[in-house]
């Protein structure tokens, strides 16, 4: 969990019992994907490298930690189970096959510091290694003893298709909305994050009250968690994010910064910021990225993209009151503010 935060001396119980578990989480994640055919086996070894912090996965976890009714008087490493990885491995691979096919929808070349598989190996491959990590997900997830597991990840994979192909419908639309903006952040991003917390707590028997705080929490984490992701794609440098800067502008997509200086910018503005856009989205562009960004610092608006960024972060923390004051939610709490201050 370190590099995800720094954590106080109090905390390293809960660091300690989370990391034994992620251990248990990499092994269930491995051995589900295993296959007979070599090549298989070769494309899920590639996938692999794509592990970051493992924010899902740990969040299924803290959750569990945070949710569980004798949190207070029970060492971190008796409470999380079998269950509780089963879960987080699911998550896991539900995750990594988005980011597999965002990887062929964006016509990205890196990813965590490496060549992504649509480059080394096309997109056919790529697409049906998705499919595969999908399904290794629900055929896992099915034998969980509650069938209310299957269908919680079931229909959070249907939302985040349904996210994708609304966000697809708006490409190169110049005058998208906040609302609309949002709807696909929820459903790409949000949906997962909420339901691994969700799912984590109610593992641990917590009450659908506190399970539905820590999914709220998990919800309003992953919109901001997005936006900082939506930032650093204007803004930040491949070497150091660690994966392909300015797709989103490149494929047509107005992200939130944009949306609110095109909002609120005079015609001749906004007319050369379009411009600017649809330049940046042809080979190279790199030179009409950087003038956009000056322009959304010079305007204000990827202050004020961040300062929501920091609202919804409030949001989360906020929804955290639901729950005893334990270490777990503690850790939970920094993770929210690590989320927004975050350079990769």
């Amino acid at each position: 969990m370190r590099g995800v935060l720094e954590l106080t001396p109090e905390l390293e119980g809960v660091q300690t019992a989370v990391a034994s578990a992620l251990g248990r989480v990499e092994r269930r994640f491995a051995e589900q994907l295993r296959s007979d055919l070599p090549v298989v086996n070769e494309l899920c070894g590639h996938v692999e490298r794509y592990r970051g912090k493992m924010l899902r996965p740990v969040l299924v976890l803290l959750a569990g930690l945070a949710a569980h009714p004798e949190a207070s008087s029970s060492e971190p490493g008796e409470i999380l189970g079998e269950e509780h990885v089963t879960m987080a491995a699911v998550c896991e691979m539900v995750h990594m096959a988005t980011l597999v096919h965002d990887d062929v929808l964006d016509e990205a070349d890196v990813r965590r510091r490496g060549r992504t598989l649509n480059t080394l190996r096309g997109n056919e491959a790529a697409v049906m290694l998705g499919d595969y990590l999908i399904a290794s997900a629900y055929h896992l997830c099915s034998q969980m003893r509650s069938q209310d597991h299957a269908l919680a990840i079931a229909g959070v994979s249907r939302v985040l298709c349904a996210g994708e192909l609304l966000q697809i419908d708006h490409r190169e639309d110049w005058s998208l909305d906040e609302a609309t903006y949002f709807e696909i952040l929820e459903r790409k991003t949000a949906s997962l994050i909420a339901v691994a917390c969700e799912r984590g707590a109610l593992i641990s028997g917590a009450d659908t009250r506190v399970a539905g705080a820590l999914g709220a929490y998990g919800r309003q984490l992953g919109v901001a968690f997005q936006i900082q992701d939506d930032l650093l794609d204007l803004t930040g440098e491949e070497g150091l994010v660690g994966k392909s800067v300015g797709k989103d502008i490149e494929k047509g997509k107005l992200t939130l910064p944009l949306i609110l200086h095109l909002a609120d910018a005079e015609a001749s503005e906004r007319a050369a910021c379009i411009r600017l856009i649809e330049g940046a989205s042809r080979a190279g562009g790199g030179e009409e990225r950087a003038n956009l960004a000056d322009r959304l610092l010079a305007s204000g608006a990827l202050a004020r993209a961040h300062h929501i960024a920091l609202e919804r972060v409030a949001a989360a923390r906020a929804s955290l009151d639901a729950i005893a004051p334990t270490p777990a939610r503690s850790v939970l709490e920094r993770m929210a503010d690590a989320a927004v201050r975050r350079s990769l």
